[in-house]
């Protein structure tokens, strides 16, 4: 009686918790720079602009501590470097959820335990074990079910892309554990889509107003279903690969998305502040196969002058370091 009373609160929370947070629309807070403002001065820019979730790459206490009382809940991060130990290690795992979790419980809503991890990645073998370890001892200390553990994805884990209803997972050998851990424990699956990448990737193929949101009509068909939209076409691509997979009725939070303003092709200030105009005014819809809404962050709060890699990736910020808009006032809970 006492297990099925369990399992019924857990049922409740969910169907709360999804419902409540159909299309909303959150921020990731990126913090790889040398001139960005205190946590307690991001978290009132956060609460200024009526955002209300946040994605947090790593435990940043100060900025733990800055949610505590906003209302602000977050995506926690366990970063890639940590995976190894807390899945061999179960002590870990404890001490890990016991000093940035179990303190600032009330500010998480999911735990991310690694991003963008590869088959072929020296990593990878730890996830899943990480991720069991990480809810063990969430359970351990009265979290179980409050907060959902789950890991962030990319698309290159897809094949077969296009058209969505041929996609497909390209290693399920990775991933399918992964996703079974997802079904039994109801967490979502976390995936960073990018529309920007693919339309620079191909631009051949892929229209510039297609990746905008800014199509004036549909741009193909597939298995009855017209899409206007890249974003809705990956989206929908992922689902189609979780219920071929045996898990369609796990959900889907876009982790990541976003546009650069600079620093590479198509790059510019209108692009990406319609990208993100449009990306906030669309989620709420759903799509074509999963219409009411898809929770969805953008990236990144601000721009990350030490960030790796391309030049773009210095310039997908929401707002500058001085914590002035680049697109005018967005409207994130439109």
């Amino acid at each position: 009686m006492a297990a099925t009373a369990m399992l019924l609160l857990v049922m409740v929370y969910l169907f709360l918790n999804v419902h409540h947070t159909v299309g909303q629309v959150g921020v990731c807070y990126g913090n790889v720079a040398d001139n960005l403002p205190s946590e307690q001065d991001v978290i009132n820019l956060y609460k200024s602009n009526g955002i209300e979730t946040m994605r947090l790459f790593n435990p940043n206490t100060a900025a733990l501590q800055a949610l505590q009382g906003s209302g602000i809940k977050t995506i926690l991060g366990v970063v890639n470097g940590d995976l190894s130990g807390i899945a061999s290690d179960p002590a870990a795992a404890t001490n890990w959820v016991q000093t940035n979790v179990v303190p600032f419980a009330s500010a998480i809503k999911y735990i991310a335990v690694g991003n963008e991890i590869h088959p072929d990645y020296a990593e990878a073998p730890a996830v899943l074990p990480a991720m069991q370890n990480i809810l063990n001892a969430l359970v351990a200390n009265g979290l179980g079910g409050q907060i959902l553990v789950s890991t962030a994805i990319d698309t290159s884990l897809f094949t077969n892309t296009y058209p969505p209803s041929a996609s497909e997972f390209s290693n399920p050998g990775y991933i399918t554990p992964i996703i079974n851990f997802l079904t039994t424990n109801g967490s979502p699956l976390l995936v960073n889509i990018y529309p920007y990448f693919a339309r620079i990737s191909d631009p051949e193929n892929i229209r510039l107003d297609y990746a905008l949101f800014t199509a004036p009509g549909p741009v193909f068909s597939d298995s009855g279903r017209d899409y206007q939209n890249l974003f809705d076409a990956i989206v929908d691509g992922v689902f189609v690969a979780l219920g071929k997979a045996g898990a369609p009725n796990v959900g889907v939070v876009v982790s990541e998305t976003g546009w650069p303003s600079e620093g590479g092709a198509d790059a510019t200030v209108d692009n990406a502040g319609t990208y993100y105009r449009n990306a906030i005014g669309h989620v709420k819809q759903g799509t074509p196969l999963k219409p009411g809404g898809i929770e969805t962050y953008l990236f990144a709060m601000f721009d990350e002058d030490n960030k790796p890699g391309a030049p773009s990736e210095h310039h997908f910020g929401l707002f500058t370091p001085n914590q002035q808009p680049k697109y005018g006032a967005l409207n994130f809970n439109p």
